[in-house]
């Protein structure tokens, strides 16, 4: 069976569970507590040596990267609809992912961090970011239901996490209708599963490696 090595309150896990669930695969979560910094263990290092989280494993396999978990059961496990094969379409979802790690990650992301975890950030940068990045995702949504390709895809699996999260950074969506929209519609997918929402801050993980 699929073991995800998981932390409830991170985006980047709840992505890798809410593919799992869309494409109806079985799976055991095994948690990860970060507080105490189990991350850090000799013995998770030796599942990656970042110290991060979503780690996942089938058979022998051990894949980590949230991004590169999605293309994997994408891949493997689903249909060419969530990844497709041809160059212009892969590419056109692929950014998406590059999109996710980058300007979603060190935008609504990192202000999230600031909130939950009560770790010390640029916030105002941070919060500067996601705007940038929100304005973009509702011009592209403007004419559109979904990222790319006229149906969901891993792009929109990658970055909805903590587009949906954003409140939790301090920012509104009440500005972006088409993002509102869009998060409407990924949520009455069949197998959607939902995004724990954090009411209190949260500790700081003892170890700084955390990539929540």
């Amino acid at each position: 069976m699929i073991k995800l090595f998981d932390y409830e309150l991170s985006g980047n896990c709840y992505k890798v569970r809410l593919m799992l669930s869309l494409l109806g695969l079985e799976h055991e979560i095994v948690p990860v507590n970060f507080i105490e910094g189990e991350h850090k263990s000799p013995l998770f290092l030796k599942l990656n040596p970042l110290g991060q989280v979503p780690v996942l494993i089938d058979d022998d396999l051990v894949i980590h990267d949230s991004q590169a978990i999605l293309v994997y059961l994408a891949r493997r496990y689903g249909c060419e609809n969530w990844l497709p094969i041809k160059p212009e379409s892969m590419g056109k979802v692929m950014q998406w992912l590059s999109i996710t790690a980058n300007e979603i990650q060190h935008g609504l992301a990192t202000a999230r961090l600031h909130f939950v975890f009560n770790l010390k950030i640029d916030l105002e940068l941070a919060q500067q970011r996601a705007d940038m990045i929100l304005k973009v995702l509702d011009e592209h949504l403007q004419e559109r239901n979904w990222l790319e390709l006229d149906r969901p895809t891993i792009a929109d699996v990658a970055c909805y996490p903590y587009v949906k999260l954003a409140p939790e950074g301090g920012i509104s969506l009440e500005a972006y209708p088409n993002v509102v929209a869009w998060i409407d519609r990924i949520k009455k997918l069949k197998g959607y599963v939902g995004i724990p929402v954090s009411v209190v801050t949260i500790p700081s993980p003892k170890s700084r490696g955390a990539n929540l």
